[in-house]
């Protein structure tokens, strides 16, 4: 999942000891998408490789810079199971006994509700656990701990996938990200970190500042393009459609590679501000045909239940691409992940999760893994 490349800037230059005709080395993305090259420091954003030109000159060659250390990716594996430990607690605790029997699997189900799991995927692990023993005749609470940590990372894994930027199904440059999600969800941190990233693996990246309606709302966002060294379009007290507008436009007319515009913080319930984001929509839409190419949800990963509900209203009114799950660290709700992914198993919509969080450092943003998070949780 993690590999750390980047794409190299003089598309016609061959590397040395590569035939000419030799083809774009593929890597590992997702599913129906192009091959494409993991950059960033710690977290994988899948910049797509470049059309190769017709003229005959070799295709781009993507090379290898270094990877982190492994101690830094041990550090973060450490700091999300500390940060899942009061939402993995109840459920470990379950295991500790001699004896699989009936009261241990109630007792595992009380710790998957109160976790906030939700009751469909609290019956389809329950449902899923008892199969895997009955097939693999376990007899050990531990053993049976580490069927859970496979049944639950088999369900989380279609959450799994990698945030590309460019060249998607022939997309046109700039790829126009929307950000959207309630108030104090951690939406403008998390588009300053993943600017960050994006910034350091060499992509020309505008900000569109169209929350015009939460104080000081520019004025952060304005703080993050400073620390990333990129451009920000702002109005103050500005029309949201109208930033957003400008800032495609804008992005289009500077060779930017990505577009990100921030969104005002609101309830799904706030049905004139939900109509507004739908105009966000259709104004960038206007500036670029084709784009938003993403529309994230960003939920506080300590709402649990409410972020699932989150999820069905914002993606029911914009058809969400991904989400950003913040703010784990500390909570005893990240449960609601396996909520997510049963809810689009049962819809057969996945809204993947790109990112999750569990802090306020740069580095407390990583893509989301499901084996990790499985062992994590369960750690």
């Amino acid at each position: 999942m993690f590999s750390f490349f980047k794409k190299k800037s003089p598309p016609s230059v061959v590397a040395p000891g590569l035939p000419e005709s030799a083809p774009t080395p593929a890597l590992p993305a997702a599913p129906t998408l192009p091959a494409a090259a993991a950059v960033g420091v710690g977290v994988a954003v899948a910049v797509a490789a470049a059309p190769a030109p017709q003229s005959g000159a070799a295709a781009p060659v993507d090379v290898p810079v270094a990877a982190p250390a492994p101690e830094a990716r041990s550090g973060w594996l450490s700091r999300l199971a500390q940060g899942l430990r009061k939402t993995g607690a109840g459920i470990t605790q379950v295991f500790t006994g001699t004896r699989i029997d009936e009261a241990l699997y109630e007792d595992l189900e009380s710790a998957l509700l109160l976790a906030d799991t939700g009751l469909p995927a609290t019956q389809f692990l329950l449902t899923d656990l008892k199969r895997r023993v009955k097939e693999t005749k376990a007899t050990d609470p531990a053993a049976v701990k580490a069927l859970l940590a496979d049944v639950l990372t088999d369900l989380l894994r279609p959450l799994q996938r990698p945030l590309v930027i460019g060249g998607a199904d022939g997309q046109a440059s700039p790829t126009v990200i929307m950000v959207t999600g309630v108030n104090g969800a951690g939406k403008t941190t998390s588009i300053g970190k993943l600017t960050r990233y994006l910034a350091e693996a060499d992509q020309k990246v505008l900000l569109a500042a169209a929350d015009t309606f939460r104080a000081a709302a520019r004025e952060q966002l304005a703080v993050w393009a400073g620390r990333n060294r990129v451009e920000i379009v702002s109005q103050e007290g500005g029309d949201p459609a109208a930033v957003s507008f400008d800032a495609v436009s804008a992005g289009r007319a500077r060779g930017c590679d990505v577009v990100i515009a921030d969104t005002a913080g609101r309830l799904p319930t706030q049905v004139h501000l939900m109509e507004e984001l739908k105009k966000i929509q259709r104004t960038i839409a206007k500036a670029m045909p084709g784009a938003p190419h993403e529309v994230l949800l960003v939920v506080d990963g300590n709402t649990g239940q409410n972020a699932l509900a989150q999820v069905k209203s914002f993606d029911a009114a914009l058809g969400l691409t991904g989400l950003v799950v913040t703010k784990l660290d500390g909570t005893a709700k990240g449960g609601v992940l396996a909520a997510i992914a049963r809810w689009g198993a049962e819809q057969q919509r996945v809204v993947p999760v790109y990112f999750i969080g569990i802090g306020e450092k740069l580095e407390d943003l990583q893509t989301f893994d499901a084996r990790e998070f499985a062992q994590a949780l369960l750690d």
